[in-house]
């Protein structure tokens, strides 16, 4: 990763770890993700965005396997997602195949425009919705 790229996540997940995420979880209508800690085993709720296709749940990383909801995707897949204020369960699969940046001009506009403002290496995940 080039030293602006490095300054870049450093900056924008500071600033989404202390202030974004805090706020943006208590947020009734935002969409969360819920993975299981890696190293604590316990729940990690994290806002994103993404859309509903049908038993399936689209979204895409910013940082790729360096954020840290995908790290804990990679140790426990089962996750759970939070649509419109319902809670889903499901298995969160990594498509690093996927064409990342096609596939933002499928989601949500706002969202997809953020995640490619500040995004440096982008990430496909897929959770298959078994509820």
């Amino acid at each position: 990763m080039s030293r602006y790229h490095e300054i870049k996540f450093r900056t924008v997940t500071s600033f989404q770890r202390r202030i974004g995420n805090p706020v943006t979880t208590r947020l009734p209508n935002q969409t969360l993700l819920e993975t299981t800690g890696r190293k604590s085993g316990l729940p990690r709720r994290t806002p994103i965005g993404g859309s509903r296709i049908g038993r399936e749940f689209w979204l895409v990383s910013e940082y790729g396997e360096k954020s840290q909801y995908v790290r804990n995707i990679q140790a426990h897949p089962q996750v759970r997602v939070r649509i419109k204020g319902q809670w889903h369960t499901g298995t969160a699969h990594l498509l690093p195949e996927d064409d990342a940046r096609a596939r933002l001009k499928t989601l949500p506009r706002l969202n997809s425009a953020g995640v490619r403002a500040v995004g440096t290496n982008l990430l496909t995940v897929r959770v298959d919705l078994t509820h």
